[in-house]
């Protein structure tokens, strides 16, 4: 068997670019910049898009214009005659 394949790991802060929410974890990824927290440093890793900002997480509803989608959809592939 191979040693040492597998990745190290990483305690890692993930930070939530709209809401500022941090997610303390560890992860193989590294960041660009380090943060201490409570005596551990942690990698940071910016998301643009976590669960804490996420509209199917939240519950945050979203206008979606169904009807232009259909007409649009309809007119780029109507047989031409």
């Amino acid at each position: 068997m191979k040693t040492d394949i597998q990745p190290k790991l990483n305690p890692v802060a993930f930070v939530d670019v709209s809401s500022g929410t941090k997610f303390l974890t560890r992860s193989t990824m590294r960041g660009s910049r380090k943060e201490t927290i409570n005596d551990v440093e942690y990698d940071v890793v910016i998301c643009d898009i976590t669960s804490d900002s996420h509209p199917a997480f939240t519950g945050e509803k979203r206008f979606v214009d169904t009807a232009g989608r259909v007409e649009k959809f309809q007119s780029k592939f109507k047989r031409r005659r």
